[in-house]
């Protein structure tokens, strides 16, 4: 079974939020593949299924960013899951908007979810798919932090390249499932964004 979860933040106010990218994902990724993320586990809404002739569960956790590792180490041990099967969707200020990179482990790069996730599973030797959501104006970084912007919406012309780019990131989490994080990276870590 592979375990892919959308970071994000609960509650309406935050569903289309830059920070919520994770959870937009996971529920693309449930519409294609005809998935419904109803049940509540481990902190998170959970839901099952098949695609690319693999068990597939999707979660969305329920405890904030910053604590997202309780839910992703709680549904990994009760699914018996080992680290080389998750792949955890998030935002990052660093890339720009809509550009994709996946990779099979590394530091969180001062993502708090990625971070929490290290922490509760014990390791950071799991993959992990950043959107980039662009970086705040320096002058708007200086007077109200980078939590102001990722806690807003995006942009009304920013939204025809998000909406691209999160089909694209199902594709490459389609990929990911059926042939694997390398065979993923070398065909969505580079071209159009």
């Amino acid at each position: 079974m592979h375990l892919i979860v959308g970071l994000g933040n609960p509650g309406r106010e935050y569903s289309l939020t830059r920070h919520n990218i994770g959870w937009m994902i996971v529920d693309e990724l449930a519409r294609r593949h005809e998935m419904r993320i109803e049940k509540k586990q481990s902190d998170a809404r959970v839901g099952g299924g098949h695609f690319s002739g693999q068990k597939i569960l999707l979660a969305k956790p329920l405890t904030f960013m910053n604590l997202s590792g309780k839910a992703v180490a709680g549904l990994m041990n009760f699914y018996r899951i080992e680290p080389g099967r998750l792949l955890i969707l998030c935002d990052d200020l660093n890339l720009p908007t809509g550009k994709l990179r996946l990779r099979a482990n590394g530091s969180d790069g001062g993502q708090n979810g990625l971070k929490s996730v290290a922490q509760m599973i014990g390791t950071r030797e799991y993959a992990r798919l950043r959107f980039g959501v662009g970086a705040p104006a320096e002058a708007e970084r200086q007077e109200r932090g980078t939590a102001a912007y990722v806690l807003r919406p995006f942009a009304t012309e920013e939204i025809p390249l998000v909406e691209k780019s999160i089909s694209r990131a199902c594709d490459c989490i389609e990929t990911f499932v059926s042939e694997g994080v390398q065979a993923a990276m070398n065909q969505f870590n580079v071209g159009e964004k």
